[in-house]
């Protein structure tokens, strides 16, 4: 095991790449790490952000892991897990409670009932399971805005919730992947959140922004407005695309491709880049730059036209104030943020890791933010547990060779999860108001069981 609880792990299961990062908290600062190790290896038995091969998935975390663990000095055995899927829905929903007919102070259980009832009107198809449920905001008696009601007074309470899905045999292959190589899963985060916490700033997520991390496989965006994430998409096009696209069109193998594509995110103004043992019969051949750049540009503009403008909504970047904020590898291609501030018309900006977490040389650039994104997560979660409200299973479906398979109406509140009948807050008679939210809530949610009943009988 790590040396102690001040040890943060995270593991990135990427289309083209493989990270472990391990970060030690400074005791001088809050919520302040240090980088004290990454290891990376290539992905094998990955393609588009899925695990198709999971034995050489689990020999490709075993060796990113191994580089990890020789630059800390001690042995990795449990991580919180980054990671990617093809059918990730972003699903939002309402909650309201009264809290009766005089104002008083909300209490954690009316956080809890609130977030609940939001929940309630949610059914999960049978394959998926929540694993994201994130409040994006809250209003007391109709005042809008609020960040954290705890404490406050009034009598009714309302949220705005967001809840991120994600089929469950996705979620099982990735924690067999990292089981397989020694690693304990401690909780799971999708792509779009850990880059996005890598990526931005607070002011950022608090003006309004878009995070667009282009990995190998898929792109992940995510969309904050006042501090919260409101929407997250996976995309399934990312640099695998551009790689297939040079070999293509400058007919060269694809690890040649690969090549050409990773000189000219680093180029340095090279009119020509030279490759040795193209495939065209191993002879030496010699690549325009421009011309490469253009080929890259063609399907940039057909992922950033078609399929990401496509997600805005209504198309309006004053809802976004801060812009866009790209990471990921592909992030490094040359001239990109001004190629989508001409395509988007908002301020675009490339991310790379905080200068606080000191990545070492070689790592410190947009294709290693998810990685730190993951850390972020971690310690995001530590300082406030309805940031991210855990599955509602937490944490047996870590400790499960299944996860769930019926279809299921999500009822989790926090870390509360088996809260005994007599703790419900029913209230008092005399409080009319509250009898009827109260019943009307308990109706809904017996008609929602009837329905589960119908499901499985059908």
């Amino acid at each position: 095991m790590p040396r102690d609880s001040n040890t943060l792990i995270g593991l990135t299961v990427g289309t083209t790449k493989i990270s472990v990062i391990v970060a030690e908290r400074d005791s001088r600062f809050r919520d302040a790490v240090q980088i004290i190790g990454v290891g990376s290896a290539p992905s094998m038995g990955i393609r588009k952000g899925l695990i198709v091969n999971l034995e050489k998935a689990i020999q490709s975390v075993k060796r990113a892991r191994k580089e990890a663990e020789n630059m800390v000095g001690f042995p990795l055995t449990r991580a919180v897990v980054s990671f990617s899927a093809d059918d990730v829905s972003s699903v939002p929903s309402k909650g309201i409670v009264s809290l009766g007919g005089t104002p008083r102070q909300i209490r954690l259980d009316d956080v809890e009932r609130v977030i609940e009832d939001a929940q309630s009107q949610l059914s999960i198809p049978r394959n998926e399971i929540s694993l994201h449920t994130i409040p994006v905001s809250y209003s007391i008696d109709g005042s809008i805005g609020i960040d954290d009601p705890l404490g406050m007074t009034g009598t009714r309470l309302a949220m705005d919730l967001q809840t991120v899905t994600v089929p469950s045999p996705y979620i099982q292959n990735v924690i067999n992947c990292a089981e397989g190589a020694g690693i304990h899963v401690e909780g799971l985060v999708v792509k779009p959140l850990s880059a996005a916490l890598g990526a931005l700033t607070e002011e950022e997520m608090r003006a309004g922004v878009i995070s667009i991390c282009i990995g190998g496989g898929t792109t992940s965006l995510a969309f904050y407005r006042d501090g919260r994430p409101t929407k997250v998409v996976i995309i399934q096009i990312g640099g695998d695309h551009i790689t297939n696209d040079l070999a293509n069109v400058l007919r060269l193998t694809l690890k040649k491709a690969e090549e050409l594509k990773k000189r000219l995110f680093s180029a340095d103004d090279e009119n020509f880049i030279i490759l040795d043992g193209s495939g065209n019969a191993g002879k030496t051949i010699q690549i325009e730059t421009d011309k490469a750049i253009d080929i890259i540009r063609c399907r940039l503009d057909e992922l950033f036209t078609e399929h990401v403008l496509a997600q805005i909504p209504e198309h309006n970047p004053e809802l976004f104030p801060a812009g866009i904020v790209l990471s990921g590898g592909v992030a490094k291609t040359p001239d990109i943020d001004n190629f989508l501030m001409d395509i988007f018309k908002m301020p675009v900006r490339v991310a790379e890791p905080e200068d606080y977490y000191e990545m070492p040389p070689g790592r410190n650039d947009a294709s290693y933010v998810n990685a730190v994104g993951t850390i972020k997560y971690i310690l995001s979660k530590e300082r406030s547990s309805y940031r991210f409200i855990d599955p509602p299973d937490w944490p047996e479906i870590y400790n499960n060779s299944s996860l769930p398979s019926d279809p299921v109406i999500v009822k989790q509140r926090g870390k509360k999860n088996n809260r005994k009948i007599e703790d419900v807050n029913i209230p008092k008679a005399g409080d009319d108001v509250g009898l009827l939210s109260w019943a009307y809530s308990t109706v809904k949610k017996f008609w929602a069981m009837i329905k589960e009943l119908l499901e499985e009988l059908l």
